[in-house]
C-alpha cells in the first residue's frame, strides 16, 4: 500500500498492486468505534465512485445491530445473492480487531483475530482485475496491508 492511498474520515482507498491472486493476503486491521452501525470492506476493480459498472469481486458488510457479516459480489453491474452464515460474530465495540482476507484458487477466505469466519466462492474469474481495496465506517483503521 502506497502512501497516496487515501484515508480520511474513516474510509481508506488503496491499490492493489497488479490486482489480486491466489495465495495474496490483504490484512485490515483496526478499533472499532463505541457504538458502531456497521462497517464496510469492498475489493472491487474501480476505487472511488461505487456507483460505477466497476465489478466487486468480495463486499464485506459488518451489521453491529444484526451480528451478521454479509458477503456479496457484482459482476456487469448485478448484485449476486448475498451469504450471511457465520459461525460467531468476532467484533465488539471499542475492541481493536484483525481481519485477514486470503485469496485461495476457489474462493477468499476470511479470518478474524486468526480465527476462520467465513469464506467465499469466487463469482469474478478475473481476480486480476481486482485492483482497489476500500474500508470504511465505524472503525479507526490502525494498518492495511
Amino acid at each position: 500500500m502506497d502512501e497516496k492511498d487515501k484515508k480520511e474520515n474513516g474510509e481508506y482507498i488503496g491499490e492493489i498492486k497488479g490486482g489480486l491472486r491466489p495465495s495474496m493476503k490483504l490484512v485490515v486491521m483496526g478499533i472499532v468505534n463505541k457504538k458502531p452501525k456497521s462497517i464496510e470492506v469492498t475489493l472491487s476493480s474501480k476505487p472511488q465512485e461505487e456507483d460505477t459498472e466497476g465489478d466487486v469481486g468480495l463486499q464485506l458488510k459488518v451489521s453491529f445491530m444484526d451480528k451478521a457479516v454479509q458477503r456479496n459480489a457484482r459482476l456487469a453491474g448485478k448484485w449476486g445473492p448475498s451469504e450471511n452464515t457465520l459461525s460467531f460474530f468476532p467484533f465488539a465495540p471499542g475492541e481493536s480487531f484483525k481481519m485477514e482476507i486470503v485469496c485461495e484458487h476457489q474462493q477468499f477466505r476470511i479470518l478474524v483475530d486468526g480465527q476462520p469466519l467465513c469464506g467465499f466462492t469466487h463469482r469474478l474469474s478475473q481476480l486480476a482485475s481486482l485492483t482497489a481495496l476500500r474500508v470504511f465506517g465505524d472503525l479507526q483503521l490502525t494498518k492495511v496491508a
